[in-house]
């Protein structure tokens, strides 16, 4: 979900020269809560004064100071700024689903969508940093091909070298953190505390959590990141056991002789409520 300022401004006089952009994300690691990416863009003739606006890594700055340039940046008409919020059931269902998607390749989709955004919304980019994830130098080829013309940098660290790319951290960490803060809880009758701590695997607080807000059949409120090694422990630890088709190792499934399986041969495997109804099927297509 791709998330401005303000989409219906009109254009500014400046969206027309080159540009250079910044990318980076928030919330890569934790357990709770959505992954944000944010970008920042403004007039390649602006460099110099973003660089004195004191922009720095989010995770270097407190919540206020976070707060207060945020603001600034909403207020400065020579910056934009747009925001890909990706909720955590949405991490959820990429991470686990047949076909799975890496975190790498869920980021890489993330930032290339707030390139194409800008793009489509009529500014001229020019120059693009971004904060690296995995192969910098693969990741570079890669938006490179996307986009020719613009010229990318892709690096470890860009949100502490760059300020574009810093105002771009800000932009995303603190819009992280109000969903963090402002996070609806959709489980209905349930009574789930907020006292989750940073959301981190490691943080004491929100192992807690986990554990008193699991439920044995449906696992964890929507906040949770399903996906992430840290909850499989805490389901399997009293939780009702449930066997997925995808978890069987290709490895270790039997062998099969024929491409049609008799049904008698399989009857005593299928669910009571097709043996109860008498329901058959006459063959099985491997």
């Amino acid at each position: 979900m791709v998330e401005s300022g303000d989409s219906t401004a009109s254009l500014p006089t400046w969206a027309s020269e080159p540009c250079i952009m910044g990318i980076d994300e928030a919330g890569r690691g934790p357990v709770l809560g959505p992954m944000v990416y944010g970008c920042a863009f403004c007039a390649m003739s602006e460099k110099k004064r973003i660089a004195s606006l004191q922009f720095a890594d989010s995770k270097t700055l407190t919540e206020q100071k976070r707060e207060d340039l945020f603001e600034s940046i909403q207020a400065d008409d020579t910056i934009g700024w747009f925001v890909d919020v990706i909720d955590p059931r949405e991490l959820s269902a990429k991470m686990l689903k047949r076909n799975r998607q890496s975190l790498n390749v869920i980021s890489y989709e993330s930032a290339m969508g707030l390139i194409t955004r800008t793009l489509n919304e009529g500014y001229s980019l020019s120059e693009v940093y971004v904060d690296t994830v995995g192969d910098s130098e693969k990741y570079q080829a890669r938006l490179t091909q996307k986009f020719p013309g613009i010229a990318f940098t892709v690096t470890k660290k860009a949100d502490s070298l760059f300020p574009i790319v810093s105002a771009a951290s800000i932009v995303a960490k603190v819009t992280r953190d109000r969903a963090l803060k402002n996070w609806a809880m959709t489980e209905v009758g349930t009574d789930t505390g907020r006292k989750f701590g940073s959301g981190y695997p490691g943080d004491p607080d929100t192992k807690t959590w986990l554990q008193e807000n699991k439920d044995p059949v449906f696992g964890f409120p929507s906040i949770v990141r399903f996906s992430w090694s840290t909850c499989i422990p805490i389901i399997a630890e009293g939780g009702v056991e449930v066997y997925w088709e995808a978890d069987e190792d290709e490895d270790e499934m039997p062998k099969r002789k024929s491409r049609t399986v008799d049904v008698e041969s399989s009857a005593a495997l299928r669910h009571p409520y097709f043996r109860s109804r008498q329901l058959q099927q006459v063959t099985t297509r491997l």
